[in-house]
Order: C-alpha cells, then structure tokens, then sequence
C-alpha cells in the first residue's frame, strides 16, 4: 500500500510540475505576442501619424501656393479698380466744371467750339445754335467772330432756342446735311477715352500701354 501511495504522489507531482511548465510556456508566449502586438501598433501609430504630419505638410504648401499665386492677380484687380475710381472722381469734377463754366472764359469757349466745329464741315452756309439761357452771356457779334476763326469765307447765323440744354453749340450745315454736337458735356463724352488714357499716363496711374482708348 505506502509503495503504491508513494507512486500515485509521485506521477501527481510530475502531472503538475508539467502543467506548470506548460503555463509558464502559454504565458511566456502571450507575452510575447503581446509585446510584438504592441511594438507593431506602436509603429503603425508612428507610420500613421508620419502620413498625416506630410499629408498635412502637403497640404499646407499647396494652399500656400495657392496663396501666393494669387496675391499678384489680387494686387493687380485691386489696383486697376483704384486707378478706375480715381479716373472717375476725374471725369465727374470736370463735368462739374463744364455745367459751371469754372475756369474758363464762355464766349471765348463757343465761339473756339463753333469755328473748330465749321472747320471740319463741307459747305459755306452755317447754323450755330445755342441754348436760349446764353442770349445775355454771349451778347452780339457772336457770328462774324465765329466766322473771322474759319479759314474760309462762310456764312454763320447764330439761333438762340428754347429746345437746347447744356452749355456749348450744335453746329449745323445749311441744308441739314451734317450736324455737329459741340456741347461741352457732348464733346467731353467723345475726347474722354484719350483724355483718361493720358492723364492716367502723365500721372503715373499706370505704364503707356496700360490704358486703352482714342479720340472721337
């Protein structure tokens, strides 16, 4: 009996001395794949975050790009629209002048618009007229001075009526053949494209080539 005992103990200690050493080899090589699985996450967070830090980064360059690329267009957009509104204030003060008459002599101005308006016209038979409102300013004579400014013999009547608005003549030829619009608002309207050109030049807004525009 005790040497049969004996044999049951024994072969019961080696049962358990082998299933402790089969669970230190389980947990040994758990926590071995654990390490590995963490060593690998760890260097997929690691290649993960690298990819967004440089897809970022990318983006980031891009849109600067973009940026930089747009800021001489801007400037450029910016700076002809400013030139425009100084054009503009510069257009509307001289209309102001020329509906006050301010900086220049009247009489000497209509009878410079008729003979230069006569001088361009075929014919020798001429009718300038004025706005009625004018009879006073203008006074007498009106015609034989215009006439003395053309560079050939032409008959000129002066007509004062009712129906013309704005300062200036309307120059027309005897036969009605050709009318000549000589206001001053009438020919600031025509001469304005060249005139922008030129004071946007002489005035540095932009380069010669920078604005187009001819005499009418």
């Amino acid at each position: 009996m005790t040497t049969n005992q004996n044999s049951t103990e024994k072969l019961h200690e080696e049962i358990l001395a082998e299933a402790r050493k089969e669970s230190e080899e389980i947990i040994a090589r758990a926590k071995h794949d654990a390490e590995t699985f963490l060593t690998s996450a760890d260097a997929v967070a690691e290649r993960t975050r690298q990819e967004k830090l440089d897809q970022a980064r990318a983006e980031a360059d891009l849109k600067s790009g973009l940026i930089r690329a747009t800021i001489p267009v801007e400037t450029g957009r910016l700076r002809t629209s400013r030139v425009e509104a100084l054009l503009e204030s510069v257009h509307e003060e001289a209309q102001k002048q020329l509906m006050s008459r301010e900086g220049f002599e009247y009489r000497e101005t209509v009878i410079a618009l008729a003979s230069d308006a006569i001088s361009k016209m075929t014919g020798d038979v001429f009718v300038v007229k004025l706005s009625w409102a004018d009879k006073d300013i203008l006074g007498d004579g009106l015609a034989e001075e215009i006439a003395v400014r053309v560079s050939r013999s032409v008959n000129i009547t002066v007509s004062l009526e009712q129906d013309i608005t704005g300062s200036g003549v309307i120059v027309e030829e005897g036969e009605g053949r050709q009318v000549w619009d000589n206001r001053l608002l009438k020919r600031l309207e025509r001469l304005w494209p060249e005139l922008r050109r030129l004071i946007a030049v002489e005035t540095s807004l932009v380069l010669k080539r920078g604005l187009g525009g001819s005499t009418l």
